[in-house]
């Protein structure tokens, strides 16, 4: 069987994305989930970092435009928040790769608040 790298803190990131997707539900724009998520996270202590601003490289050279995560909690996962009614897109994985790529992060989630149930996906790059 293969071992899940960050196995508890990605079940406790979709922990309290539930809660909020509880307390909420559907409908919102993302960034009420946002504000909610970075308050759910404060309350249990999670170490998480908002608009996480990081650098893209092309052949050593830094390039003028870059990615800003949703949030990186626990110091290395990526967190992308969705608020789509049509469910998680293939934009959505391949943007979060992107961010994993230029963090350096091995582990992200999709998180799509936009429907009746919390959708989510885990992405390893």
């Amino acid at each position: 069987m293969e071992k899940l790298i960050q196995k508890n803190d990605t079940y406790q990131i979709i922990g309290i994305c539930m809660e909020v997707h509880k307390e909420l539900g559907f409908g919102f724009s993302e960034i009420v989930y946002k504000d909610a998520l970075e308050i759910e996270a404060e309350l249990k202590e999670f170490p998480v970092l908002r608009e996480k601003e990081f650098n893209v490289h092309y052949k050593g050279k830094k390039l003028r435009h870059k990615y800003f995560a949703d949030f990186v909690m626990f110091d290395n996962i990526i967190v992308e928040i969705k608020a789509c009614a049509d469910g998680i897109a293939d934009e959505h994985i391949s943007q979060t790769l992107n961010y994993l790529k230029a963090s350096g992060c091995s582990v992200g989630l999709v998180i799509n608040f936009g429907r009746k149930s919390l959708e989510y996906k885990r992405l390893v790059f």
